[in-house]
């Protein structure tokens, strides 16, 4: 197993969006705003969501490694540290999935 966490891959987006680097894929798009880093982020949740049904593990792995990286990217466009979501879920956690979702306000 790798040691490499997402915190790890968060700091990295970082530092990479604020490099002001003309020449890093990072930087350009958190540059153009959370929205389309939300499409972007859309856009490999569907090529992952095709990978998965067609059953190719190989495609898959690189389309969930492009969904975790898109996912990070438009977080830090929102100025959303990946800590926040972390706490989220560990609080999800203390109970189990049912009882969390029927905990959640009615929408």
């Amino acid at each position: 197993m790798s040691d490499f966490t997402l915190s790890d891959l968060a700091a990295i987006i970082r530092n990479r969006a604020n490099s002001g680097d003309p020449g890093s894929y990072t930087a350009k798009l958190v540059a153009k705003g959370p929205s389309r880093c939300a499409k972007k982020f859309g856009e490999e949740a569907v090529e992952a969501v095709i990978a998965a049904t067609e059953g190719n593990k190989a495609e898959l792995t690189a389309e969930a490694a492009d969904v975790l990286y898109h996912l990070l990217v438009m977080l830090e466009a929102s100025d959303l540290p990946l800590d926040a979501v972390m706490q989220e879920l560990e609080g999800r956690t203390r109970q189990t999935g049912l009882q969390e979702k029927a905990s959640r306000p009615a929408e």
